[in-house]
């Protein structure tokens, strides 16, 4: 089976991102939100870095998430100021208003690598398991453990 591409859908990248293309207001969308977020972070208090962020723009409203209410009762307090302070950039001019919305604002999760140490006379001991078990998964999965014990054994 292939893949054809027709004739009558078929666009150039160079057309999508043109001004009549149908990724451009994807683009300048994106741009947009991001501009905002910069103005915000530039003027909002120290405290409230890392725990405001903007979510979209729809029909002249722009949502800021927050991760505690305490934050979302400031931002409500501070609505006007934040509008003039978005209604600045070029292409907000026309912002009506703004949503608030509470959601945790989570980190990229990295686990914590914890490298596995087993001595060698636990290793060794594991050997002589896998030496006297007569069945071979059990025995195969006793000798992988004991290939992480330590080469060298005065380093216990």
């Amino acid at each position: 089976m292939s893949i054809k591409a027709k004739a009558g859908r078929a666009q150039s990248a160079a057309k999508l991102f043109t001004h009549q293309g149908t990724l451009a207001p994807l683009i300048r969308t994106a741009q947009l939100l991001a501009e905002a977020q910069q103005q915000l972070d530039a003027h909002l208090p120290e405290e409230l870095h890392g725990h405001v962020a903007v979510g979209g723009y729809r029909e002249g409203r722009l949502t800021l998430i927050t991760d505690r209410a305490v934050w979302l009762t400031w931002l409500r307090f501070e609505q006007r100021r934040l509008l003039t302070l978005l209604n600045q950039i070029r292409g907000l001019e026309t912002l009506q208003g703004l949503q608030f919305k509470v959601r945790p604002i989570r980190p990229l999760y990295q686990p914590v690598h914890q490298p596995r140490h087993l001595p060698a006379e636990a290793a060794e001991q594991l050997r002589m398991c896998a030496s006297d078990t007569s069945d071979r998964h059990l025995r195969r999965a006793l000798e992988r453990l004991a290939s992480h014990g330590d080469r060298n054994p005065d380093s216990s």
